[in-house]
Order: structure tokens, then sequence, then C-alpha cells
């Protein structure tokens, strides 16, 4: 077993109001759809889609904000154990003003391109690059952020 270094757990309040937002434009967009249809079809169609895929997401996020983000001595990982990104993998984490990166958190650049996955609210990842962030705490993302920036400084990258 290794040791957990850093943890990230969304709070309720995060996951009600982040939930309650998609949820809410779902449920609005159906409704206008149903209630006020417009004159076009298609655009009555298009309201219909849009506001079904906002309530699948919606499902989703709350799904995946009930899972946290742990920092082990060898990977960050989630809460079920599903490896994000090994740490001998991240080359340097960004974080900046200017960083294209999810709210309250930092983006990971790997040395090699992972497949693509998601977890609404919480992490994704493309190519080279891992997104941590966005229902999180911007203390426990900068946190997390820290740990792994001084794992990569003290491995010598």
């Amino acid at each position: 077993m290794t040791d957990i270094l850093a943890r990230i757990t969304p709070t309720a309040a995060r996951r009600i109001f982040a939930t309650g937002v998609l949820g809410g434009l779902g449920v609005l967009l159906e409704l206008l759809a149903f209630l006020r249809p417009p004159a076009s079809l298609p655009l009555q169609l298009m309201l219909i889609a849009i506001g079904v895929v906002a309530l699948v997401l919606c499902m989703k996020l709350h799904a995946a904000t009930g899972r946290a983000l742990v920092l082990t001595t060898d990977a960050l990982m989630d809460s079920d154990g599903r490896r994000i990104a090994a740490l001998d993998e991240i080359l340097r984490v960004e974080r900046g003003v200017f960083a294209f990166k999810p709210s309250n958190g930092f983006v990971l650049h790997l040395k090699d391109r992972k497949p693509g996955a998601w977890a609404p609210g919480l992490w994704w990842r493309m190519g080279r690059r891992v997104g941590v962030g966005g229902v999180i705490s911007g203390a426990e993302g900068r946190a997390m952020a820290d740990l792994i920036a001084a794992t990569i400084v003290r491995r010598g990258v």
C-alpha cells in the first residue's frame, strides 16, 4: 500500500450548486421546448436534445463528484482506484492565471499521450494533458499542485 500525500474531496455545497445549475438548465430547456415551443420543429427538437444532454451531464457530474482525488507516492488516482496519471509520467504542473485549466485547479503535462477520460467537475485527460479542478476547493487544488511540483523537482525533471 502506498502512502497518501494529499486528498481532494468536493464539498457537499459545491456538488449541490454545480448539479443544481446544470440540472436547472436541463429542466428549463425542457420546459421551454414543451410549454413555449418555438415555431420551428427543428428548433424545438434542438431544445429537447440540449436539455436531455444537460440532464445526463448533471447525473454524471453528481456521480463523479461523489469521489475524491488521491495523490499517493506513486500516482494521482480517484478514490475508486482509477489511475489518472503516474507521478513519474508528469513533466510539469501548470496553474498560472492564464493557464488553460479547470476552475480552482491545475493542469499536468505528461511525457506520453494517454487515452482520453473525463470525470465531470473533477478531472479530464486529453492526450498529454490532465486537468484537475472544477468543484474542488482552491486551497486543496493548490496544495496538491504544489506537492506534485515538489515531487517533480525532487525527481530532477
